[in-house]
């Protein structure tokens, strides 16, 4: 704070944003967490998702929709928590015998900045809740009923609150040597993408915005009615202005890969340096050469919630090069997008006119025209980026009993923009993007997370196993050629 010439006397209230659905259990008595986070990205839960399958009539997937807005995926967290459960001892000793604590992000970091231990305050807001698969969307309290399905203990379990009330004040925490900020209230808490939806000022309903970071979340405030998607996408609720205000829901259409494709790029094929250095590969050839890429590394999200696909690259040629896979990469992230936003349009029934965007990679000035091209409307960035960071503030602000100020929609005021318009034309969209949909269904059906039946030692494989086994009688036949 020194260092950016802030006065820490200014400061009037801390804000919450984080990664939703990733997992923490943490021992009360202690402080410490009982095991390594589980991410939203996550695969290794996907048995036990086949396993609960099993016990839903028809196998069907929606089977909790109408109470939580959401499919049985490995992207939420109680699959997560009962992963946990089945797999670590220490958390199952520890829920015996009543020290576990269950939340999102969030929740520990509210806990450990209240006091941890010593009194912190065990909570959780709406938008966060509405990721686990055990919060009813309509009454906002967690529903027993899920709770028995997953067998997951409601002691565990935060408290919900609403995204924008005084949850408690900053205390000194010894183990960590701070304390600078004792006595602030933290007022706000969002999960990551309703709090850039707050961001973008997304207050009306069909507002709606695209955040590109790890992942890509469109969302679109559809007021104080939850609606249903018939098209892939799910219900959340986008936030909860205070303790006695009404919740407001959201469509959601969630993409698993956005940026983590160009740090793939990066780390794992060491084809740039940089992320910027993917941009300029990109732009040097402005065109895939019929190169398509699906980056489906953890399955496919919104619309298909297909855990079985896995990233493929089709349509190489000999004269495929680093600088088309570079374009081929962008352009995968911006045709995800318009799969979502063409489920929301039906869902809605109101296309969008234009799409507003925020996150890291929208710096990227090749992707946000790649993205209007392939839309075929508008893409308005804001000028401040971070809209996440910003929506958190804004709902910590807006807290009763600190009151830095409104958030009316006619006390707000507009932001400026840059903005992308089309420049192909719609034909040559249509046709590009029915080529990377063919490639998409080529991606599916790749994994299954059952063992395979049988031997599995190396005999099992013919050839290996003649080749072994013809290995043998040569050398038998040799030495019994040679008397020895």
């Amino acid at each position: 704070m020194k260092q950016l010439n802030i006065n820490i006397g200014n400061i009037r209230a801390i804000g919450v944003t984080n990664q939703r659905e990733t997992t923490v259990v943490w021992d009360k008595t202690t402080g410490e967490p009982l095991y390594n986070a589980i991410v939203w990205l996550d695969l290794r839960t996907q048995s036990t998702v086949e396993r609960l399958l099993k016990r839903i009539p028809g196998k069907n997937k929606t089977f909790s929709k109408f109470k939580t807005g959401l499919p049985l995926s490995t992207y939420f967290s109680a699959v997560k928590l009962r992963w946990l459960l089945d797999n670590v001892e220490e958390i199952r000793k520890a829920v015996e015998d009543r020290r576990a604590m269950f939340g999102t992000i969030d929740s520990w970091l509210i806990w450990s900045l209240t006091g941890g231990k010593n009194g912190g305050i065990h909570c959780t807001d709406v938008t966060n809740a509405s990721r686990t698969m055990l919060f009813n969307i309509h009454s906002l309290e967690w529903d027993p009923e899920l709770c028995k399905f997953f067998d997951i203990p409601m002691e565990i379990l935060p408290n919900v609150r609403s995204s924008s009330e005084v949850y408690g004040l900053m205390k000194i925490c010894p183990s960590r040597k701070s304390g600078a900020l004792t006595g602030v209230p933290i007022s706000g808490c969002l999960g990551d993408q309703s709090a850039a939806l707050v961001g973008q000022m997304c207050f009306r309903d069909g507002q709606a915005k695209n955040t590109y970071g790890t992942g890509c979340f469109l969302l679109c405030n559809t007021g104080q009615k939850s609606v249903f998607s018939e098209h892939g996408l799910i219900t959340t609720i986008a936030y909860k202005m205070g303790r006695d205000k009404p919740a407001f829901y959201a469509l959601e259409g969630s993409v698993a890969i956005a940026g983590a494709v160009v740090r793939w790029l990066r780390d794992n094929l060491g084809i740039a340096k940089t992320s910027q250095e993917v941009e300029k590969l990109a732009a040097d050839v402005g065109t895939s050469y019929g190169c398509y890429f699906v980056p489906a590394f953890s399955g496919l999200y919104a619309p298909y919630w297909e855990p079985s696909a896995r990233g493929i690259i089709c349509g190489l040629t000999q004269f495929t090069n680093k600088s088309h896979i570079a374009f081929a990469a962008l352009e995968a992230v911006c045709f995800q997008t318009r799969e979502i936003l063409d489920a929301m349009n039906k869902d809605c029934g109101i296309p969008l006119s234009q799409l507003q965007v925020d996150g890291g990679m929208t710096n990227n000035k090749i992707l946000m025209q790649l993205q209007s091209d392939i839309l075929c409307i508008p893409v308005v960035k804001p000028s401040m980026p971070e809209t996440t960071a910003l929506g958190a503030a804004m709902a910590a602000g807006a807290a009763e009993g600190v009151g830095v100020w409104s958030l009316n929609p006619g006390d707000l005021t507009a932001v400026t923009c840059e903005r992308f318009e089309p420049q192909i034309n719609p034909e040559e969209s249509e046709y590009r993007y029915a080529r990377w949909k063919k490639a998409v269904m080529k991606s599916m059906g790749w994994e299954t997370s059952d063992s395979p039946n049988g031997d599995t030692s190396i005999f099992c494989s013919l050839p290996l196993g003649i080749f072994i086994m013809s290995s043998m009688v040569m050398l038998i036949g040799a030495k019994y050629i040679s008397g020895k």
